[in-house]
């Protein structure tokens, strides 16, 4: 099968979600060998992948994940693929507090950092925040608090199987694609930043077939994988089935574009600095990207109509001390 496979990658034949789902199902049980394991990826990234095998891959690591049950239905989570090498600080962190302050249900999946200085989990374990917890733990923080961490590697042990031959072939692959779609909460509602523009729509379709309801997968147009606050922003919104793409231009809500550098972190101690400013009502354009990401994500959430409502909630979050009190709570939560 796999030989078969390998010579479809290599005449530029798109796979089926299933032969994926089958494909991947074998590699994360380890019944594939390293150099097939090594060929796969090669194959799928040398083809470039589609939005069906995207899912396919995605179906098969959620089947191998360890589970996680919620009493909320409408958790969201803002997870991004990273690797956008802009080096800002964690803004997707930041965001999932502002919607908890809001009161949407956040489940939050990620893990330490790949590609940067800081990530999501480097900074929240600065704040105190205890990732070697069970699941039954992160769901109960979720159900009592309205946010929890969902610490990647406690969820995804079937990941080693294909870790020697990631690290050995060192390219960017469909596994940089897989940390946003494979939240072990099924969440169905999300704030999903990806790393190249031509991702949003396959993102959005990938998503549709896995059956998320709502979710807004975004691009900056200066290579932010964020709503930018610098440049436009190329969002493709899925909402019960459909998919309708556009631009948005955040100088009608800030009154003008931001200069990157202003979006800059640096190591841990450094975001984690940043973040807390945020949350003490420092006016800066940091703050602004993270009020517009989280309006994004309270309106997935449906704690607003729309991106206006959704801004005017998260200022007031902040302002409010809300985004800093959740935060507080998780890190005294385990």
């Amino acid at each position: 099968m796999i030989s078969d496979v390998l010579n479809n990658l290599i005449a530029k034949n798109d796979l089926s979600r299933r032969q994926v789902a089958e494909l991947f199902d074998h590699m994360l049980s380890g019944d594939l060998t390293g150099s097939q394991t090594g060929a796969l990826i090669m194959g799928l990234a040398c083809k470039g992948v589609s939005f069906e095998e995207l899912a396919g891959a995605a179906s098969a690591m959620r089947a191998k994940a360890r589970k996680m049950q919620l009493t909320a239905s409408n958790h969201i989570d803002t997870c991004g693929t990273g690797g956008d090498s802009l080096g800002t600080f964690n803004i997707s962190t930041a965001t999932a507090f502002v919607a908890a302050g809001a009161g949407v249900s956040v489940a939050k999946h990620g893990n330490r950092s790949v590609s940067s200085k800081c990530g999501s989990a480097d900074v929240l374990e600065a704040f105190g925040v205890n990732l070697d917890v069970e699941p039954e733990i992160v769901a109960d923080a979720v159900d009592t608090i309205g946010i929890g961490f969902l610490f990647a590697p406690k969820f995804h042990s079937s990941m080693k199987h294909a870790a020697g031959p990631r690290k050995e072939l060192g390219i960017r692959s469909i596994f940089n694609m897989l940390g946003p779609l494979t939240n072990p909460a099924g969440t169905r509602r999300q704030l999903l930043g990806v790393f190249a523009p031509e991702l949003t729509e396959m993102f959005a379709n990938a998503l549709n077939l896995l059956g998320s309801q709502r979710a807004f997968i975004v691009h900056g147009n200066d290579g932010l994988d964020e709503i930018s606050v610098c440049d436009s922003t190329r969002i493709s919104e899925l909402n019960n089935g459909t998919v309708k793409t556009y631009e948005l231009y955040p100088d009608i809500y800030f009154g003008s574009y931001a200069e990157p550098e202003s979006l800059k972190g640096g190591d841990v101690q450094q975001n984690a600095e940043i973040i807390d400013d945020i949350f003490s009502g420092s006016k800066s354009p940091a703050r602004d990207v993270v009020v517009i990401n989280a309006a994004f994500a309270i309106t997935a959430g449906g704690e607003a109509e729309g991106i206006e409502e959704g801004i005017k909630i998260a200022e007031e979050v902040i302002d409010q001390g809300k985004a800093k009190n959740k935060l507080k709570e998780l890190a005294e939560f385990a």
